[in-house]
């Protein structure tokens, strides 16, 4: 049974890259089986085919992707940040995560985690409450955009996809600019803020 369980984590596990570089058309079970050094038959046991395959590894990974970084309402500027860092170190769950967007889901939420998500907006709706969090806006809003605007430069950027290659310096000016985005973006109204 101790061997059952890790050809089935060396099948997720190369089903998760091949599924992130290739996305679920692409993806080839050949390679998959190969690349974990089990054969297909113990693929189709423990998994059926590729579409419920790639249903397992995105389930996975779709936990990984939602609690990454904890939510940190009364500091949205660095839950951007966290976000940020973490496609760099974890680049395959923004590239899942858009795999899933194109083939599978193209409208409406991505991923459907009820109780995570409900924590989140509740903490920024408290937020909201404490005078950190412009109470203007819906918390499912201030979600998303803080969300997307951690992704500028993720893996499924339209602009420019930060590595770990990348020079450190650009990475701190990025950080920078991020969280200074977000802060600007989401503090209340109120008088003019005297740090600008």
């Amino acid at each position: 049974m101790k061997d059952g369980h890790a050809t089935r984590r060396r099948l997720l596990e190369a089903a998760a890259e091949e599924f992130a570089r290739y996305g679920i058309a692409g993806a080839r079970v050949d390679r998959i089986s190969a690349n974990a050094k089990a054969n297909k038959a113990q693929l189709y046991a423990y998994f059926g085919d590729k579409d419920r395959l790639f249903d397992t590894v995105f389930q996975e990974h779709a936990n990984e992707i939602v609690n990454a970084v904890p939510m940190t309402a009364h500091d949205l500027p660095a839950y951007a940040v966290g976000i940020y860092d973490t496609c760099l170190t974890k680049p395959n769950l923004v590239r899942l995560a858009t795999w899933a967007r194109l083939e599978r889901v193209p409208a409406g939420e991505l991923v459907t985690m009820p109780e995570e998500t409900a924590q989140k907006l509740t903490a920024i709706a408290d937020a909201q409450r404490a005078g950190h969090i412009d109470p203007a806006l819906e918390p499912a809003d201030v979600l998303a955009m803080v969300s997307t605007m951690a992704l500028t430069w993720s893996p499924a950027s339209l602009f420019y996809a930060a590595t770990t290659s990348d020079q450190e310096a650009d990475h701190q000016r990025r950080r920078q600019a991020l969280a200074e985005t977000v802060r600007r973006a989401f503090r209340p109204p109120g008088p003019p803020d005297t740090r600008e």
